[in-house]
């Protein structure tokens, strides 16, 4: 079993203004986030497991915006590199990048090599409302929709 990491934050706890780079190089806030929000990171564009975990979120997009939540996936993958990843699979939400590992390391959720670990937050605003330390890449997506019977 891996060994789950110390410093997640906390249900409850607040993010720190962190920023992401969007894959049109523009720039997501924290702070911009408002509503409920799915915030999930995972290690690298395009492979095996990361593939199933985008689709299942893309499969169920209907579902999560029929509820009012927004979803990013977030790595330290290149812009260009999400722009192939969202295109070759047809990802229809916004990958986030964290290529310098900043967001990562103040989430608790960097890897050695420099990968971020498959971890998802659910936020209300910028407010941690309830944390995923281990996911399934095959499964993850219908787990959020089953604890979120409603926008908070």
């Amino acid at each position: 079993m891996p060994e789950l990491p110390q410093n997640l934050p906390k249900e409850g706890q607040k993010l720190p203004d962190l920023r992401f780079t969007t894959e049109d190089d523009g720039e997501l806030a924290i702070t911009d986030l408002a509503g409920t929000t799915v915030l999930y990171f995972y290690p690298k564009d395009d492979s095996p497991g990361c593939t199933k975990e985008a689709c299942a979120f893309r499969d169920r997009m209907e579902d999560y915006r029929g509820r009012g939540i927004q979803v990013y996936g977030v790595s330290t993958d290149s812009p260009e590199s999400h722009r192939e990843f969202r295109d070759k699979h047809g990802l229809n939400f916004p990958l986030l990048t964290d290529e310098n590992g900043e967001a990562a390391v103040e989430l608790g959720v960097l890897k050695e090599g420099g990968v971020a670990r498959r971890v998802t937050f659910l936020l209300g605003g910028a407010k941690v409302e309830k944390v995923y330390p281990e996911v399934s890449p095959e499964t993850h997506a219908d787990e959020i929709l089953v604890n979120v019977s409603s926008p908070y």
